[in-house]
């Protein structure tokens, strides 16, 4: 399924911030602006703002209060790494954050668990034929996984 385009970095932000007004949730937004602030420019010289190409960098890492606790890390690349309850989903395109966010919100977000091999999954469906799945390593499920169990 297409998902609405989010150009820039400040236009995911802005989706985001609408769906924690939605959820009832604050946020704390930190920008890392310039190509000696981005994490993924890091042979990028002293005070050098601006790519090669004349483009200015913007990423933003995202906090989102209260239950599960979700982070979001969006990329000058297009991408995101969105962390639900200490589980990180890696390649996220940022225009399928918004709908990340409202599965996770939503209900929509669960626990699946295997026998053999034995293990725990949180799975994130999206809206059409998208869904993101990840091991979950800690030994213990959080409340919120806990109520996620299917």
């Amino acid at each position: 399924m297409e998902h609405p385009q989010l150009p820039t970095t400040e236009s995911a932000v802005a989706a985001i911030r609408e769906i924690a007004r939605e959820s009832g949730l604050e946020m704390t937004v930190t920008d890392d602006i310039g190509a000696d602030q981005t994490s993924r420019r890091s042979s990028a010289g002293l005070f050098t703002v601006l790519d090669p190409d004349g483009s200015l960098p913007h990423e933003a890492f995202v906090e989102l209060a209260g239950s599960p606790s979700v982070t979001v890390r969006l990329y000058a690349d297009g991408d995101a790494r969105i962390t639900v309850e200490g589980i990180g989903f890696d390649d996220v395109p940022r225009d399928a954050v918004p709908a990340f966010l409202r599965s996770v919100y939503g209900g929509l977000a669960h626990v699946k668990g295997r026998f053999f091999p034995p293990g725990w999954r949180l799975v994130v469906p999206l809206p059409g034929d998208e869904t993101y799945k990840e091991l979950i390593h800690m030994s213990g499920l959080t409340p919120w996984l806990s109520g996620r169990v299917r």
